[in-house]
């Protein structure tokens, strides 16, 4: 919960995912913000005004002609500390381009200093029509902060890019921008593989070895390099319900071999690659065909036989010394570690940079049930070069995007 609640603004557009905009209403407001929704005259066709109202505790208005007494087409834009219009449609972004203010919310948009961020929806062939590309590069070029839309399901049978993103990525994104987050397309071009969630080793058909990792911070990489304009690979293990990324590729792997595999070769011509799965370090020497059974005579539960598993970012080191990876690949490792009363996290950290031999190295602090499973993430972001950058405590996209940022300074 914030201590003073940033006033924030969510634009709603006539689109049939208007309706998801309540959700994101929602999401603001339990975060501490003081919301207020400016729809479009069109919007109220889809969600009625009442609806807003209740959701945000502020009036709707849509005409710039509403509440003249008190300017409101100019304060509404003036206080705002963000900007949030989702479904952003193809007739609002080109309104928007042109710089028209014939109702509150483009009034509001012409007026605004504060960061804007635009996500769209419609259909694929709007998307990629010409004129919405130009309209896109223009806002993009304005500073406004153009979200690339999710692949899927479209209103009707049609299915392909043009999905507005889920209110929760929405949110997310939002809040980053509102800390300074450069949206610019630094990444475009670029090939970017990411590892994400725990990995399981079977014991038997129902038991297995693993850990907390929900692969919350691999998606938001994830999440924040594909806005940056990469081509993203997303290795994934356990992981819960999470949304993909716009245009994000995802290969679904269980163990840590198979992770391996899928790893390496999704590394053969990636520019950055980045472990952010939570593997495990160890299996079982043998899988049992069929569940054991406890208390039998031949109680195989009691002892378990385990074996290392191989390290998957010293295997990328070795590769790229050996010329198997391009010697210009980025490869950035993730250490969850806990102190002891010899050794605190951070100095741990240190020597196993030193170890893995790869180019950064983002320290999580553990303990405590920190980390895992949260929304948050802390650490340290230590360098090959020598640098080490406290990583504050916030969000997972935040501190995602304080890492590409890193990757980013590196390659320069």
């Amino acid at each position: 919960m914030l201590n003073s609640p940033r006033n924030i603004v969510v634009g709603v557009s006539g689109g049939i995912a208007a309706y998801k905009a309540c959700m994101l209403v929602r999401n603001l407001k339990e975060y501490g913000d003081d919301v207020r929704v400016v729809p479009t005259p069109n919007a109220l066709k889809f969600v009625g005004a009442a609806t807003f109202e209740a959701l945000s505790g502020h009036p709707v208005s849509t005409e710039v002609f509403d509440a003249v007494d008190q300017v409101q087409h100019v304060r509404v834009g003036q206080e705002a500390d963000l900007i949030v219009i989702a479904p952003a449609t193809a007739d609002l972004m080109a309104r928007i381009v042109a710089g028209r203010a014939d109702d509150l919310l483009t009034a509001t948009i012409l007026v605004a200093t504060c960061p804007v961020v635009i996500a769209p929806a419609m259909h694929t062939e709007m998307w990629n029509n010409p004129a919405m590309v130009a309209n896109v590069k223009t806002l993009r070029e304005r500073g406004f902060v153009v979200l690339e839309p999710a692949h899927g399901r479209l209103t009707g049978k049609d299915s392909g890019p043009g999905r507005m993103l889920e209110p929760d990525q929405i949110a997310d994104l939002a809040r980053t921008a509102l800390e300074g987050v450069d949206y610019s397309y630094s990444l475009k071009g670029l090939k970017v593989v990411i590892s994400a969630g725990g990995t399981q080793e079977n014991i038997d058909p129902v038991r297995f070895i693993g850990n907390r990792s929900s692969g919350r911070q691999g998606f938001a990489l994830a999440d924040i390099a594909a806005h940056r304009g990469a081509d993203v690979t997303i290795v994934a293990g356990a992981t819960e319900a999470l949304e993909t990324p716009p245009g994000a590729n995802i290969v679904k792997v269980q163990s840590t071999r198979e992770m391996e595999q899928a790893v390496y070769e999704a590394a053969q011509d990636a520019d950055v690659v980045i472990m952010a799965a939570a593997v495990a370090d160890f299996r079982p020497d043998s899988e049992a065909q069929s569940k054991l059974k406890k208390g039998t005579s031949d109680d195989s539960l009691s002892t378990i036989h385990l074996v290392e598993n191989p390290d998957i970012l010293v295997g990328l080191v070795e590769k790229r010394r050996s010329g198997e990876l391009s010697e210009t690949t980025t490869l950035v490792g993730f250490a969850a570690e806990t102190g002891d009363d010899a050794t605190t996290p951070l100095e741990y950290g240190r020597k196993k940079l030193q170890k893995k031999g790869c180019d950064l190295l983002m320290v999580n602090e553990v303990a405590g049930g920190r980390v895992f499973g949260e929304s948050t993430n802390r650490g340290w972001l230590l360098g090959s070069d020598g640098s080490e950058t406290v990583v504050e405590d916030g969000s997972k996209h935040l501190v995602a995007a304080q890492i590409m940022d890193a990757v980013e300074e590196f390659r320069v």
